[in-house]
């Protein structure tokens, strides 16, 4: 009896070790159906309406900006296509353009980066409507010893670092880190 009741508990314990899923902030999963905002890395489409010279691709910097001819510097880390369109809009208006037209697409996403148990963990190119599941498939798969469960995902939201363990389903987001786990058995 004392031998059930201790094996029970010894595994009990065990699986409840396993079982350290933490919900992750709501913040989260809201930012899935808000629009895109640009960070550095993002490559943009750019372009002003009758003006083939300033219609061009531009890269978002280091420091979160474009580098436009005429207008220079554009902010543009945290901003939304339109938001990005009026700001150079305006800026076009400030002595260059009487009434510019600006259209703002994404060329390229910035890349997501996979770690751990994945048979080659790196950075890789996004591809919109990816899930955690099509990351580890572009990284070659889970290793031997990965645990298939859930992963870890670091995301940045307005500034803020956020984690969440999540199923391999999950949607994933340009910049994101995947992390998977080693399984304990």
């Amino acid at each position: 009896m004392f031998l059930r009741l201790g094996t029970a508990i010894v595994l009990a314990a065990a699986l409840a070790g396993c079982s350290n899923y933490v919900r992750p902030d709501p913040a989260f999963h809201e930012v899935l159906t808000q629009p895109y905002r640009f960070d550095a890395g993002d490559k943009l489409r750019i372009t002003v309406f009758d003006q083939a010279n300033l219609t061009n691709t531009y890269l978002v910097d280091a420091s979160g900006n474009i580098s436009m001819p005429l207008v220079g510097g554009v902010a543009a880390r945290g901003h939304t296509a339109a938001e990005l369109e009026a700001a150079i809009a305006a800026k076009l208006r400030n002595g260059y353009l009487k009434r510019p037209d600006v259209s703002v697409d994404i060329d390229q996403y910035r890349p997501f980066f996979i770690m751990g148990e994945v048979k080659n963990a790196g950075q890789y190119p996004y591809v919109a409507g990816m899930t955690a599941q099509t990351a580890v498939a572009i990284a070659g798969g889970y290793s031997a010893r990965a645990d298939q469960s859930n992963l870890d995902v670091t995301r940045q939201i307005n500034g803020e670092v956020l984690v969440g363990r999540v199923p391999a389903t999950d949607p994933i987001r340009p910049g994101d880190t995947l992390y998977v786990r080693e399984r304990f058995f």
